[in-house]
């Protein structure tokens, strides 16, 4: 396993990491989510991702007995959770949700009981949030860091321009800005990781935690033929807008000419696909969410692919891509 700083921060992250978006308690239980986060940490993943909103909390609970039953060294894995949405959904009452002092503070702590810790390494403002000031989330994220609740804190699909306002107030208020940002990142959405980052890299010196870098199941080529497997993500109710983002026929030719490339490399379409985010030097980490033992163990083999992803190679995606 490869280990990357994150951005100017000094933690390091496995460069391959598992989260449980969608996946725990709708697609994986206590018993399997015991068995692949043991995989992933066997195979040297450090770092595991959650928030507040997945299955409305359930999944982090997952993870905390997960995390209480390993009883793994505290200081050889690092957790994340992240805040805006709340747990509740459409029920949400005022306070219970964005990005106020009251509910950073009260999702933080929630989270720290579900996940069993004394602390988050990596805690995330999920989206912006035009209703609480910038320098109100920004005082917040070093309040919980002076308390030890958290050790960085973070942005997740908020936009160049926002980020970098955090880090202006943050350095008008002597105080920390974001360390890394978590956005989607993969052969289909490039914009942000490929351009409007780059000023955040060069100067604050942002981490990035990039998720679904299969696309939401796309890029592993089962959707090729137009249909839907039982129990895949697309398959699971309330998940109808990721079908319409993901079943596009422009889409699903490029993947079928991309599974061509991936057996010229003697590999497989999810491999090369995970391969190709981390061959970006900007990238810290790639979030994996993988439901099934032999389907993580594949994906882990993006490590050894990635360093065979020539110039040429590179060009010969791009092509595809358009």
């Amino acid at each position: 396993m490869e280990y990357r700083r994150l951005g100017k921060a000094g933690l390091q992250l496995s460069v391959l990491s598992y989260g449980s978006w969608v996946t725990f308690s709708q697609q994986v239980g206590d018993n399997s989510a015991d068995s692949l986060m043991g995989m992933a940490y066997d195979n040297g993943v450090n770092f595991f991702d959650n928030a507040e909103a997945y299955a409305g909390g359930r999944s982090e609970e997952i993870m905390g007995r997960v995390l209480k039953a390993k009883n793994w060294d505290r200081t050889s894995y690092c957790v994340s959770s992240k805040a805006f949405f709340g747990l509740y959904g459409a029920d949400n009452k005022p306070n219970q949700k964005g990005l106020s002092r009251k509910h950073l503070t009260e999702a933080c702590h929630q989270a720290l009981r579900r996940l069993q810790l004394d602390y988050l390494d990596l805690f995330y403002c999920h989206r912006p949030d035009p209703d609480v000031t910038m320098e109100e989330v920004v005082r917040t994220m070093n309040i919980l860091m002076q308390q030890g609740k958290i050790l960085y804190w973070g942005t997740s699909e908020w936009s160049a321009a926002e980020i970098m306002e955090a880090h202006t107030v943050a350095g008008e208020l002597h105080l920390a800005g974001p360390a890394m940002e978590q956005p989607q990142y993969n052969m289909f959405e490039r914009t942000k990781m490929e351009s409007d980052y780059l000023p955040l890299f060069g100067g604050p010196g942002m981490g990035t935690t990039i998720w679904s870098p299969l696309a939401s199941g796309l890029l592993t080529g089962k959707y090729n033929d137009g249909k839907i497997p039982e129990g895949s993500r697309l398959s699971l109710e309330n998940y109808g807008w990721l079908k319409d983002r993901v079943m596009q026929e422009d889409k699903l030719a490029k993947v079928a000419a991309l599974s061509r490339v991936a057996a010229e490399l003697n590999t497989t379409l999810s491999v090369l696909a995970i391969a190709w985010t981390i061959r970006n030097p900007n990238v810290t980490t790639a979030i994996l969410g993988a439901t099934k033992e032999a389907q993580l163990a594949e994906n882990l083999k993006a490590t050894e692919l990635y360093p065979r992803l020539t110039p040429e190679v590179m060009e010969m995606i791009d092509v595809i891509l358009k």
